[in-house]
């Protein structure tokens, strides 16, 4: 039996998922599973929430960079998954993230993070080129990531919450969800939005300054 604070994360996800495109929000929800730890402080009991946040990790950007959680702590980043030879919806997606980009990619406090699922063939060299035919010159703002492969599943299914695997019955052998994930400069998932959608990554779009404190 689920318990109520799961059933209840898991409740606030679908419903935002669901709000219409183009609402602002004063505040956004901290998505994906959360518990409530006892503790004392000053012979009282306090009740201490913690919230779902992103497990550790190490990849290797576009530049051969290593990016791990020291890279975008203190930093609002949209995460999202695909691969170089994805024939269904990754145009798609990179054409929807340039949007992200161009509004965003100016600001130090924004990143993106492209997590490759097929990483055999999306070397750092490939993943370099696909940057700078997307016009991404630098890594500064958007990294590419590449990396073991069953450590680019575990993350993106465990604390992404979305489809990231190999499948060989899936178009291109490769079985990924079109998400946009934001998540907070404390490794919060704050929104989940759909990545095929204009409608949807126009809520990101209105969403991330919410974050930023803009």
């Amino acid at each position: 039996m689920r318990s109520p604070i799961l059933i209840l994360a898991l409740i606030s996800l679908v419903c935002y998922q669901c709000k219409p495109a183009g609402e602002k929000n004063k505040t956004l929800p901290k998505l994906g599973n959360w518990h409530v730890n006892e503790k004392k402080e000053g012979g009282q009991i306090v009740l201490d929430t913690v919230y779902h946040t992103i497990a550790d990790f190490s990849f290797t950007n576009q530049e051969g960079k290593t990016i791990t959680n020291e890279s975008v702590q203190g930093h609002v980043y949209v995460a999202d998954f695909f691969f170089t030879t994805c024939p269904t919806i990754c145009p798609i997606m990179k054409k929807e993230m340039l949007r992200v980009y161009e509004e965003f990619g100016s600001n130090p406090d924004f990143k993106i993070l492209s997590h490759t699922i097929d990483p055999k063939h999306d070397t750092q060299e490939v993943l370099q080129d696909y940057a700078q035919k997307l016009g991404i010159e630098d890594a500064n703002t958007w990294n590419f990531l590449t990396g073991e492969a069953e450590k680019i599943y575990e993350i993106g299914q465990t604390s992404y919450m979305t489809t990231a695997m190999e499948d060989q019955d899936a178009a291109g052998g490769f079985l990924h969800s079109g998400a946009f994930i934001l998540v907070d400069q404390q490794g919060h998932i704050r929104g989940v939005y759909d990545g095929t959608k204009a409608d949807q990554v126009d809520q990101l779009i209105a969403d991330i300054p919410t974050l930023l404190g803009k």
